[in-house]
């Protein structure tokens, strides 16, 4: 990936590079961390970022019939350019070059355990392991204010809906449509 840097994306990669724009884009609006009470450290930061890639993936893992291998390919390009990121960053805030490959393998083994915890929690009718997950991976378990935590909820779950409704196509071009902007926590 870091040659894309050097050399320049191709145009199979655009869509890939618009959808994480827009998840990154969406972890970062500051409602999260203000009146969402995420904390505003690298850590909150990663949390939004890996929830808002989870939303994006779980949607792309939707897809079917025909445009399905196309979705799978997009899901593997947008997590790799996610893990790109993350790796870059790393570097940026000067972990040395020894301690980034078993950093970055820790971030994702928290980010499938987080896809895990994510999707029982959003496939389950009630609200109790999404707010369970919630809790322990946005704020660190620490105690969070109840209606906070049910904004945040709510807010999840509204995202994922608004994304499963959104048109196939549009999506699979690169144009994300925004997440639930009335709910930000």
């Amino acid at each position: 990936m870091m040659w894309k840097r050097i050399f320049g994306r191709s145009e199979q990669d655009q869509e890939a590079y618009a959808i994480y724009a827009a998840l990154v884009s969406q972890a970062r609006l500051p409602a999260h961390y203000l009146d969402g009470g995420v904390p505003d450290t690298l850590e909150g930061r990663f949390e939004m970022v890996a929830l808002h890639a989870f939303l994006v993936l779980r949607r792309l893992r939707k897809v079917v019939e025909a445009d399905a291998g196309r979705a799978m390919a997009l899901s593997q390009k947008v997590f790799d350019i996610l893990f790109d990121d993350m790796d870059q960053t790393l570097r940026e805030i000067g972990i040395s070059d020894l301690k980034v490959g078993k950093e970055i393998k820790g971030m994702a083994q928290a980010f499938y355990g987080r896809v895990a915890a994510y999707d029982e929690g959003l496939d389950s009718p009630d609200n109790t392991l999404l707010s369970a997950a919630l809790q322990r991976n946005l704020y660190a378990g620490a105690e969070t204010a109840d209606d906070v935590l049910s904004r945040m909820v709510a807010y999840v779950r509204h995202a994922d809906a608004d994304l499963a409704a959104a048109a196939t196509g549009e999506f699979l071009n690169g144009k994300v449509p925004p997440f639930e902007k009335e709910n930000v926590a």
